[in-house]
Parts: C-alpha cells; sequence; structure tokens
C-alpha cells in the first residue's frame, strides 16, 4: 500500500468501477519510497501503480527483475523479463524462425542486416504450396518464457522479487508478424498456420508456469495502423480479409484475449509503433484507442485485467484524453505518459490532463523502453517511482 494518505482510497469494482470517482490526495505528504519527495498538492490526482510494457534496455533477464523489482516493486503487479535476447527488436527475429519451414522463402538473395545478427528480409510461401501443410517452426516465445520464469521463481526465493508479483509474457499478435513480413495472397494464406503456432507457443506457457503466477499480454500495433489507415514505415497498413476490416480486428483480438484462461491475467498494450523512438502514425487523441478497446472488451467473453493505452509525448492537452471518458470500464487502466525526454515534470503534465477523464489510472511508458538510449532506463523507471503511488 501507498504511504501516501489519500481521502478517497481505491475500492472494489476495478479502476473504473466508479467512472466518478477521482483520488485525491490530502495534505501532509510523505515523500515517496523513490526518495523524489512529495510531488502532489491537495487536491491533485495521482496514479496508481505502473505497468513494464515488455522490452526493457539491459542486457539480460535477471538484470530487469532486480532493477524492476528494486526501483518498483511496490508498484508492479507483474513483471516481464525484458524481452532480452532476440527479442529486443520485438518481432524483427521471426522471419528467421519462420523462414526455416519447408514452404517458406525469403524475399531477395541476400540478406538484410539487422541488429542483433537477424536478417530482416520478407517472407513469402513457395510456388505451389499449399499453406496449410506447412509445419511452422517452434516460435522461440515459449521457450524463452519458461527459461526466465527459472530467473524470476530464483529471484522471488532470495526475496529480490516480492510475493505476489507476478511473470509477464509479452506475446505479438499473429497480426503483426504476417502483416510486416508477408504480401498479398499470401497473408490470408498463412494467417491460420501462424496464428495456430502463436497460441501452441501459449499453450506451451501455460502448461509450464503455474496460472496464478502468470500474467499474459498480448501486443497490438499493426491493428491500430489499418485502424487508422496509417503509412507505416511507408506503405500504408491494410487488412486482407473481406467485410469491415475493424469488425475483423475486434474479432481477432478478443479470440487472443477468450485463449488466455481465466485464471490467468490478461492485458492488451494498444501501440502506434517505436521504431527509432518514433510512431507510425501521430493520433490527435484516443478516440481511435477508446473505440477499439471497447469493442475488443464488448466481444471478448472473458475481463481484461489491464489495459494500457499509449500517451505521444506532444499531447499534453485534455482533448486527447476527452475520449477516455467513454472507455469501458476495465480493471486496470495504464496510460503510456511517460517519456524519458521530460520525465516526471512532463508525466505531470499528462496527468493533469487525463484526470479529468479517467477516474483512475496507473502510468507506463507508451511502448517498451528497450530501444531507449543505453544509461537511461533507471532513470525512466524511477520516473515511474515518482508519479505513481505504490498499491
Amino acid at each position: 500500500m501507498s504511504t501516501l494518505p489519500v481521502i478517497a482510497a481505491p475500492t472494489g469494482g476495478g479502476f473504473l468501477g466508479n467512472p466518478n470517482r477521482v483520488r485525491v490526495l490530502s495534505q501532509g505528504l510523505a515523500p515517496c519510497k523513490c526518495g523524489g519527495g512529495g510531488r502532489y498538492s491537495e487536491g491533485m490526482t495521482q496514479p496508481q501503480g505502473a505497468l513494464l510494457v515488455g522490452s526493457v534496455n539491459f542486457d539480460d533477464a535477471e538484470t530487469t527483475m532486480r532493477a524492476a523489482a528494486g526501483l518498483l516493486g511496490d508498484r508492479l503487479r507483474r513483471i516481464p523479463d525484458g524481452e532480452v535476447g532476440k527479442r529486443f527488436h520485438w518481432i524483427m527475429f521471426q522471419p528467421d524462425v519462420i523462414g526455416q519451414a519447408d514452404g517458406i522463402e525469403r524475399i531477395g538473395d541476400e540478406p538484410i542486416p539487422f541488429p542483433a545478427g537477424i536478417d530482416a528480409r520478407g517472407l513469402r510461401i513457395a510456388e505451389g504450396v499449399d499453406a496449410a501443410s506447412i509445419a511452422l517452426p517452434l516460435l522461440g516465445y515459449a521457450a524463452a518464457g519458461i527459461e526466465s520464469y527459472a530467473v524470476f521463481t530464483r529471484l522471488r526465493a532470495e526475496g529480490a522479487v516480492p510475493a505476489g508479483i507476478r511473470f509477464q509474457v509479452s506475446l505479438p499478435t499473429p497480426l503483426a508478424v504476417i502483416s510486416s513480413f508477408f504480401h498479398g495472397d499470401d497473408r490470408a494464406a498463412i494467417e491460420p498456420v501462424y496464428t495456430a503456432a502463436i497460441l501452441r507457443e501459449l499453450d506451451e506457457i501455460l502448461a509450464a508456469i503455474p496460472h496464478d503466477d502468470l500474467a499474459v499480454q498480448w501486443d497490438v500495433a499493426s491493428e491500430m495502423g489499418i485502424i487508422e489507415r496509417a503509412a507505416g514505415y511507408g506503405a500504408v497498413m491494410e487488412a486482407w480479409w473481406p467485410g469491415d476490416p475493424f469488425d475483423g480486428l475486434v474479432s481477432r483480438l478478443a479470440s487472443l484475449v477468450d485463449a488466455v484462461p481465466s485464471d490467468v491475467e490478461v492485458g492488451v498494450h494498444l501501440c502506434y509503433g517505436d521504431a527509432g523512438e518514433k510512431h507510425f502514425f501521430e493520433p490527435a487523441d484516443a478516440g481511435n484507442l477508446v473505440r477499439y478497446a471497447n469493442a475488443v472488451v464488448a466481444a471478448s467473453a472473458r475481463s481484461l485485467t489491464w489495459l494500457h493505452l499509449p500517451v505521444p509525448i506532444a499531447h499534453d492537452d485534455e482533448a486527447y484524453f476527452a475520449p477516455l471518458a467513454d472507455l469501458a470500464p476495465v480493471d486496470e487502466l495504464y496510460l503510456g505518459l511517460v517519456h524519458r525526454e521530460d520525465g516526471a515534470e512532463g508525466a505531470e503534465r499528462r496527468i493533469a490532463a487525463a484526470a479529468p477523464y479517467a477516474a483512475e489510472f496507473g502510468v507506463a511508458t507508451e511502448c517498451g523502453i528497450g530501444r531507449a538510449p543505453a544509461g537511461s532506463t533507471e532513470g525512466i523507471l524511477r520516473t515511474h517511482a515518482e508519479v505513481a503511488a505504490a498499491w
């Protein structure tokens, strides 16, 4: 619990269980545990809790977990492994994996070099091959998650990770990989094959990690590009299925949410990309984020444990946050308003702008911080602690 005294403390029903309730801090605030001092005066809204979206710019899972627990332990309900190794560049390692399958070819004769020894060439189904006959290899997500969970449990046994915090596994939606590396008719053909492969990864994780210790996050970026008709890094993002693209996006993500058993936490991270710390689209407000989130919540058979929405650094205006007033209730809402460039001061401006429209929320960065400049990670983590109260 927070050392900060409150007048309206959180009660049951989730972050948005009562849309009219705002967490207001009283006078005489004690300094936060991060050492930054009491930053909030009477009448100001302070977020509670923090979410690490996924990637963290450390070399290994143990360093990530120790840093996260040490700097943010009482503000976190789950800790990821930082998406270390080849996952550092999100889905960019997947073509090297998928390209090993019989019936899949790389596009182009020469590798396209990418950091971490990755070949960034795209993929295609070989001529004359029935996609349904393709057997994809293991994608690597389950193996990485299970390996990192062993580190997590060891650190918890040592007392480095507090009891009660879950291990978070972040997975890309199939649409992200398919839309990024396949083209034309191959997308529709390979979709059921790759979707089955990512669900096998999920099943392996579910079989290896106790459900009461696990949290699964779906990373959702390309979907937002299709909704926005964005020219993502040079090409317009388009759907490949018949009918309304939005309906297809909703049904696909709702199916992924429902693939996570009800005794496992599940979250959704909506995103506008982070290549070179730049978006593929700059939203004017959170309207389409809220519209998509609401539709997925309505279409899912189970409830979301948490929802993360990005907040671009330029938006400390209330107009950006106004659509949040119409957001469907979720157990935990996290706003990605922490930015490396302007730290706690910038985060507090965005918190003030969001407060009239979101009764309660926690804080996060707008995307993972794996691609943040070297040496900046601890400062970013400390900013979370400066602006958010503990649970």
